[in-house]
């Protein structure tokens, strides 16, 4: 979630057209948010609502809007539906020619929260088979990623691990297992992003309100075989026709849980290589359990963290001004991060639990990094707690940081093919702070 309207909103709709050029490739790209942004103005073309209902876990009036997309034009529709064909064809042999794909077109989905906050942003595709014309199926297009914050996580999270001795290349070719959870579901794109890119990724997801995961999978076009039951089992048995055509080879890698963060990692044993936060609620607020340094949340996540290259990313946003903030709380992080009253605490408090009372196995006593980095475009901050960056002098400076992730972020572009540049997002002139 980023900020939303109000007088603290950042100049959203700012093109940083200066500088280096922009990879217009990427159908995910900003240039492309006035298509899907709507307006506050209920007098203003604000999309057609293709979902509606309220969710009685704190998150209000739970909605999607459809906007049509430009990308990708008509002229590339035959390419996809040709892999759609070819893909029927190789799950049910000798049945290739039994009928065609059929491209509706593309449309932009947004989730939101009390109408007024845009959540999550996916771009989906309608399709059916011709031998069941009044059969539509959606589709999310995994590679598209439309939120700046998404992608400076995905960008700042892959950069760190790969800098902390971890073997990204071997996850990424499915030659290991990469254990990745994610606090906060929205629409699904960071999961699904990463379960598409990477092969050996293992993806568990945690998301309290049974609403946004049914707009996630009905609104949304994400895999409804990742649903998981309350004991742990497949919510269907096995994947129809269709699902399987669109997403064998990721949606056995993707579990979809609804339950409670905390109830989550108190109660579970797994061990995870890197954990995405992005967790506000309808009223744009960061639970507080899930910063809390004293709660069972965030002392639980510290042992699900991987002991030497474990790697935290957390989105934060401008929820509200400080206007009293604690005396408590030192002026170094109150300066932080001025965007929010909380911000520079959770900071703290993750850095403090994650890495400051910790030993590690090698015996070494609050080893590991915590950084934040400013998101273009948007009044976001992504925070990064890391245990095992790859700086071994004793003493690390901005500078050091900076070169590491910008020589990981190169490799990173080019392990997994992304459609944008990590670079965009670990600019070394951005604004970055050590914690």
């Amino acid at each position: 979630m980023w900020s939303r309207a109000g007088s603290r909103r950042c100049n959203i709709h700012r093109r940083l057209f200066s500088g280096a050029a922009r990879r217009i490739e990427d159908e995910g790209d900003w240039l492309y948010s006035p298509e899907w942004w709507g307006s506050e103005s209920e007098s203003e073309f604000n999309g057609n609502t293709v979902l509606r209902s309220v969710s009685d876990k704190g998150n209000g009036v739970i909605s999607v809007h459809a906007y049509p997309s430009s990308r990708p034009s008509k002229v590339h529709w035959p390419e996809t539906e040709k892999w759609l064909q070819q893909r029927y064809g190789e799950i049910y042999p000798g049945y290739e020619h039994s009928g065609s794909f059929k491209i509706l077109g593309y449309q932009w989905r947004v989730l939101r929260f009390n109408d007024n906050t845009r959540q999550s942003t996916v771009k989906i595709m309608a399709a059916y088979r011709d031998t069941e014309p009044g059969s539509i199926f959606i589709m999310q297009q995994a590679q598209c990623l439309a939120i700046p914050y998404v992608k400076s996580m995905v960008s700042l999270g892959l950069s760190t691990i790969a800098s902390s001795k971890y073997d990204l290349m071997a996850a990424v070719h499915g030659k290991k297992r990469m254990h990745i959870l994610c606090i906060g579901h929205g629409g699904g794109s960071l999961p699904l992003f990463l379960a598409s890119k990477i092969q050996g990724a293992e993806i568990h997801v945690v998301e309290i309100d049974p609403i946004v995961i049914s707009a996630s999978v009905q609104a949304m076009g994400f895999p409804g075989f990742s649903v998981m039951t309350p004991s742990g089992e497949r919510a269907l048995l096995e994947p129809d026709t269709i699902n399987e055509v669109m997403w064998k080879g990721i949606h056995e890698r993707l579990y979809l849980y609804e339950t409670d963060a905390e109830k989550y990692v108190v109660e579970n044993n797994n061990l995870y290589d890197i954990i995405f936060v992005d967790a506000y609620d309808g009223d744009d607020i960061f639970p507080n359990k899930l910063w809390d340094p004293h709660s069972p949340f965030l002392n639980s996540l510290s042992d699900r963290l991987h002991p030497e290259h474990g790697t935290v990313v957390v989105n934060l946003h401008a929820d509200s001004d400080i206007s009293n903030p604690s005396e408590t709380v030192s002026y170094f992080y109150q300066r932080l991060l001025p965007m929010g009253k909380y911000v520079s605490r959770v900071c703290k408090a993750y850095k403090d639990v994650l890495i400051r009372n910790k030993v590690t196995r090698g015996g070494k006593f609050g080893c590991g990094l915590g950084f934040a980095i400013s998101v273009p475009w948007v009044c976001n901050t992504s925070l990064v707690v890391s245990r095992g960056f790859g700086l071994t002098s004793g003493f690390v400076n901005r500078d050091m940081v900076m070169n590491t992730l910008v020589s990981s972020s190169v490799k990173v572009d080019h392990m997994l093919n992304l459609p944008f540049s990590c670079l965009e997002y670990i600019n070394i002139k951005r604004d970055c702070t050590l914690i």
